[in-house]
């Protein structure tokens, strides 16, 4: 049965980690439906996001290899720092080191206390507004080729949001997008590329922690594995596939229609989840 679970879990986790909806929160709350033995877990969550940013950097290889390529040339002055690519390969970097100097500042909350859907519930209901607002009245004029410094700081401090479950990774960093005149897609974009650094980082941290046996909370003893690596492994390639594919219908869809119906779905659920846990349906 885990072997479907962790199946499951990874369509979840590619069908989310893209739309502004938080992955983080769906896992926690799905894998609380299936009724597993205890929560999946922050780690599990950084290794299967393995998967859905493979798929990030297959669907955006050659604007990937650009900015890499040029970046490591500017280095040997052989492209000036003054180029957009070399320029964003500068902001990716400044915009990452939020989000792991918090990571690591918080790391014993965000495995544990974070994780309780009290908050998942309200922070789902607090950032889809928040969505809502900066979609409505962002300018949506900028590209990419706008963005400043403190721009790229705002953003890294926006995606840094996300290691809250319920926020959401892409939800948080477009908004501050939007928020700050961006195009919807040049915001989905600049978020997607944002990501790669600190998911990729996270992913093979965790990796290396399970590998080495540290626990969760910085617990002494740690209890038992759901999920053996076969099961990791495969919900990792279910949310590749699945998150490509939504990559894919994202980019086409928000260059054509606004967040109102990811804002629409965040509300309710958050309300839902709120019902579920006041009733004792679900527990927190």
């Amino acid at each position: 049965m885990h072997f479907l679970d962790a199946i499951i879990l990874g369509i979840v986790q590619g069908l989310t980690e893209f739309l502004p909806i938080s992955s983080s929160a769906h896992l926690r709350i799905v894998g609380e439906l299936l009724r597993l033995p205890s929560d999946p877990g922050a780690a599990f969550t950084a290794v299967i996001q393995l998967g859905t940013e493979l798929a990030v950097l297959i669907y955006f290889w050659r604007d990937i290899t650009t900015i890499i390529g040029k970046w490591v040339r500017a280095l040997f002055r052989r492209v000036p720092q003054s180029d957009p690519d070399v320029r964003l390969g500068w902001f990716i970097i400044l915009g990452s080191l939020p989000i792991v100097i918090l990571g690591v500042l918080f790391q014993n909350a965000i495995e544990t206390t974070f994780r309780s859907l009290w908050i998942v519930a309200v922070t789902m209901i607090v950032f889809g507004i928040i969505l809502g607002i900066a979609d409505a009245v962002g300018a949506k004029t900028k590209t990419l080729a706008d963005l400043s410094w403190p721009q790229a700081v705002g953003y890294g401090f926006a995606q840094a949001l996300a290691l809250i479950p319920g926020v959401s990774r892409s939800g948080g960093t477009i908004s501050a997008g939007l928020f700050m005149g961006y195009e919807r897609p040049a915001a989905a974009r600049y978020s997607f590329l944002l990501a790669l650094p600190a998911v990729f980082g996270s992913g093979f941290y965790e990796l290396y922690k399970l590998a080495k046996g540290v626990c969760a909370g910085g617990a002494t003893t740690c209890p038992p594995e759901i999920f053996t690596p076969l099961e990791i492994g495969a919900a990792t390639v279910v949310a590749f596939v699945v998150g490509f594919l939504v990559i894919a219908f994202f980019m086409r869809y928000i260059s054509r229609r606004s967040f109102l119906p990811f804002v629409v779905y965040r509300i309710l659920l958050g309300v839902v989840l709120i019902i579920a846990l006041s009733t004792g349906a679900l527990a927190a």
